[in-house]
């Protein structure tokens, strides 16, 4: 069974940082590209960025660029967020997500992720 499990949001100022963390268990998420999507208060689920399970690639949407930096650990399956110079923008539910079938692609669409854990908070503000 599919488990992904988010932790490290919070509060935070602007231009703080966060690290957020996704455990992932029950499958083999060596074969899995893993994704951060958020999704902000009335609006639509974002594709923040994607690690590819084959290299460690990443992509990132272009807001968060040179802020934000994804990783992952195989050796116990989990992926990091780490956020830097945060601003209110950033505020939302983030979610890490993986995709219902081995995939080592790049995309942080929604779309193409059907596996999603409950969401961790984060809140910019002053």
């Amino acid at each position: 069974q599919v488990r992904l499990v988010e932790s490290g949001g919070g509060s935070v100022e602007p231009g703080g940082s966060l690290r957020l963390s996704c455990a992932a268990s029950g499958f083999s998420v060596e074969y899995y590209s893993i994704g951060w999507i958020r999704q902000a208060p009335g609006k639509e689920r974002e594709g923040v960025s994607c690690i590819s399970s084959s290299d460690s690639s990443t992509n990132y949407v272009d807001p968060v660029k040179g802020r934000f930096t994804i990783s992952r650990d195989h050796s116990n399956g989990n992926v990091y967020l780490q956020m830097n110079s945060l601003e209110p923008m950033d505020t939302a539910v983030y979610y890490c997500a993986a995709p219902s079938r081995p995939y080592s692609g790049l995309s942080y669409s929604p779309h193409d992720y059907d596996s999603w854990g409950q969401g961790t908070q984060v809140t910019v503000s002053s």
